[in-house]
Formats: C-alpha cells, structure tokens, sequence
C-alpha cells in the first residue's frame, strides 16, 4: 500500500508526540511541517527526517500534495488551519479542544459537512481497551453517577516553554476546565451519553503572584445526563502536594475507575471474585493515529471513534460549564 503523504500544522509539544507515533508507522510518511515560528517547524523537519517547512497553512497546502493534517494549535489558534484544509479537501485530525469559540467550531462544522471531508479529533482515551470494555458493559446497565477530573499543581510561566505562558491566560486557553478537563468530559459522553444541563462554581486567589495568571484555581460542575444519571465534573490546578487524573462511573451492576494519563482500567462486576484490571496502552497515540490513517485509506469514518462533529459536542459540555460559571445560573445544552 503506498505511503501517506502528511502534514502538520503546529510544530509543538503535542505534534511531536504525533510525529513521533507516526515515525513507527510505515504506512505514514511526514514531508510538510508549518508552525507560525519557522525556527521551531525546521526543528521537527530535522528530527523526522526532512520536509518542507512553513508558516501559513494555506502556504502548506498550496504547495504540497497531502492526503491527510494533523492539527495541533492551542485553542484560540484554531479557525484558519481547519478552513484551510477543507477548502484543500484534505482530510484532517485536530487535537482538543477543538477550539475556543463555540461559534466559530459550528462554522467550521457546518463547512465539513458541506465539503463531506473526513475528519477526527484527538480524543485518544476513546481507542484505550479498558475504556471500551467499560463501554459495552454501560450500554447494557446504565450509568447513575459518574465522577472525576484533573488535578495539578499552580502552574509557573517559563518562556523556553510557550504552553506555560499561554495555558493561564482565560482568553488563550480558557481554562483547565476547558483545556484538560476536555478529556474528562469527552469519556463522560462516551461512556454514559449526552449531558442535558449543567451548574458549576469555581474558586479563584488561592495561587498568587503569577504573572498573566487569570484563570480558574478549581473548578466544581454538577451534571444532569440524558439517562437520568448524574455526574460531578472537577479541575484544579492550586494542588501541590497531590494531584491526579481520574475517572469512576458506577452503574447498577457495573463500575469503571479509571485512573492517571494512562486511564489505567479497573472494572468491578456484581457476582464476580475480583475486578478485572487494564492497564493503560503506552502507545496511545499510535493506535489513534493508525486509526485515522486507516479510515483516510479506506474512505471509512467508522474506523474514527471522534470526528469533528463528535468533538463539537465535547466543547459545548465544557463551554457550557464556563458559562454557568460566569452567569451563577443552571445552563441547558443544546445545539
């Protein structure tokens, strides 16, 4: 089978992990790297093995044939890369969230479908076994409450490190809740269905004298699922002398904990001795990334278990809890 041509649109942190992954698939080779800072894009050509660099993705797209993007920006950079590819027809995956603006997500949806151009979104824990194992036990007992979210330290703004200085600016980031908790609420939908409504407080002056620091310290959201069940969303990034990523949802046969980046599985069951364990998969994001080159071979969207339109629904959950925030009102979600 011949080799994918990619490219990339943002050369950071989170692209290189991709290119990394992707450097371990054969069926995939990178050749196009486009990052608004030239000097860092250069820097990824030299450590994948060459390629054109750039620094507009229309620049990119109008001089390499690509079959498939990976775009990997922070959240308020989001809007020309996508509209760039769908005008190229070119296939793309987009890391979370997907963007900033709900509005200018829904334009760009609305522009995917008119196009029919496949997409997906980087939404890696859905591809982990233990959470599809989960899954198909939940779909038979659904769940009542689920729990979970992110925990950290304060964070420290360092130059060498653009996310630090970023990743605390509301406007930039929108938050922890917005920005690392996504991955939370995206399992939360995935395994026990659609949120209907959301309320949520937050906590803020607890870390100090943080230059650019506007964000939430910690963040607490109380949902309402379609299925009646509920659920209790956190973040906090005030925590430093213990923190987490985890995950439990409990049915009425069944119960899920998933726990650390890894989401490593651990799945009770009314009537058995002990509870079944799966660690989680190290290479994460090889599988979603064969995942996604196989659905751009195939022309298959079922090989996808988040395209854009899925993702959507992602950011309205957690958009939704920004603005019960900032309203002190229960919000309903609809699209």
């Amino acid at each position: 089978m011949a080799k994918l041509n990619v490219g990339f649109i943002g050369c950071g942190g989170i692209a290189g992990a991709h290119m990394d992954a992707l450097s371990r698939i054969p069926s995939a080779k990178v050749v196009a790297f486009c990052d608004v800072d030239l000097e860092r894009a250069q820097k990824r050509a030299d450590q994948f093995g060459g390629g054109k660099v750039f620094q507009t993705p229309s620049e990119m797209l109008e001089a390499v044939k690509l079959d498939a993007v990976w775009i990997c920006l922070p959240p308020f950079a989001h809007g020309a890369a996508e509209m760039a590819c769908v005008e190229a027809g070119v296939p793309f995956m987009v890391e979370k969230p997907i963007n900033r603006s709900l509005q200018q997500a829904r334009r760009i949806a609305d522009a995917i479908a008119q196009k029919g151009l496949l997409t997906a979104a980087a939404y890696m824990n859905r591809y982990r076994k233990g959470v599809n194992h989960a899954k198909a036990l939940f779909e038979e007992d659904p769940p009542v409450l689920a729990m979970g979210g992110w925990i950290g330290g304060t964070p420290r703004p360092d130059p060498a490190h653009p996310i630090t200085l970023w990743w605390i600016q509301k406007d930039k980031s929108g938050g922890q809740f917005i920005e690392q908790v996504t991955h939370t609420a995206d399992l939360l939908r995935y395994l026990c269905g659609e949120a209907m409504q959301v309320s949520a407080f937050a906590a803020t002056g607890f870390n100090k004298d943080i230059p650019g620091y506007n964000i939430e310290d910690a963040v607490a959201a109380t949902v309402k699922m379609s299925n009646g069940g509920v659920a209790l969303l956190y973040s906090c990034c005030a925590s430093n002398a213990r923190g987490g990523v985890a995950l439990s949802v409990y049915g009425v046969r069944h119960a899920a904990e998933f726990t650390g980046w890894g989401h490593d599985a651990t799945i009770y069951a009314v009537g058995t001795k002990a509870p079944k364990q799966y660690p989680g998969e190290n290479n994460i994001f090889e599988i979603e990334d064969r995942a996604f080159l196989a659905a751009v071979q195939k022309q298959d969207p079922a090989l996808i278990k988040s395209d854009y339109f899925d993702a959507l629904k992602t950011l309205q959950l957690t958009l939704a809890v920004d603005r019960a925030i900032s309203t002190a009102r229960m919000v309903k979600i609809g699209m």
